[in-house]
């Protein structure tokens, strides 16, 4: 059940596409936040939750995806115009932490074939696990663009060392009803995984890339 109060969120939507309406029209589609802060927890003695959600909506448009494929995946992806890249090109790296960093911090998401994701620590060390990176599997079952298009629906939700964190729950290409959704079920999941629910969240706040912050709860 969720307590955010449906004139505040519409009236936060609102405001925000307000805000980037034209004539401030850029060059690119601004993604919303959803900020959250907790309260009630200790990220050193209590377990730190994380789980994800696929919202109906994109959350980012111009999702950029590198797939680390086996052979039938690498076909793919040439047949498709996507980039990737197969083990012999990750050996090139040698575990190298800087060179691994600076590579994945090009790409919002990797895709791995689920016939390699055992041999990537070995291959790379554990820096993509450190960086939140680590590849999602994909098999031979699912299209590599019908994946990506799931990656860029997808909300995940992971508590670190803070008390405060931020997920793109949707876009300012959306319509302002898509926005709600995406918003209110992004909300019920984190809530299903915190440890006392709504007791645990301190505030909710909404924004754009450059708009203004807009408080919902």
């Amino acid at each position: 059940m969720s307590k955010l109060n449906s004139d505040g969120l519409n009236n936060a939507i609102t405001a925000i596409l307000k805000h980037v309406a034209p004539p401030k029209k850029r060059p690119y589609i601004e993604t919303i936040e959803l900020q959250i802060g907790l309260k009630n927890y200790d990220p050193q003695r209590d377990k730190r939750f994380a789980g994800s959600v696929v919202v109906p909506f994109q959350t980012k448009p111009k999702l950029k995806v590198l797939v680390i494929g086996d052979q039938q995946h690498v076909d793919e992806c040439q047949a498709e115009g996507l980039e990737y890249i197969d083990v012999e090109g990750l050996k090139v790296f040698k575990k190298e932490k800087k060179a691994v960093k600076k590579w994945a911090k090009h790409y919002d998401a990797l895709l791995a074939s689920d016939s390699l994701i055992r041999q990537i620590p070995r291959l790379l060390g554990p820096q993509l696990n450190k960086m939140g990176k680590f590849p999602s599997p994909i098999g031979h079952d699912m299209p590599i663009r019908e994946k990506i298009d799931e990656l860029s629906r997808t909300v995940k939700f992971q508590m670190k060392k803070v008390l405060c964190l931020g997920v793109a729950v949707g876009n300012v290409g959306l319509t302002h009803d898509q926005i709600h959704q995406n918003i209110i079920l992004s909300v019920n999941t984190l809530i299903s995984l915190l440890k006392k629910g709504w007791q645990n969240v301190r505030s909710l706040n909404i924004k754009s890339t450059t708009s203004p912050v807009q408080r919902i709860y």
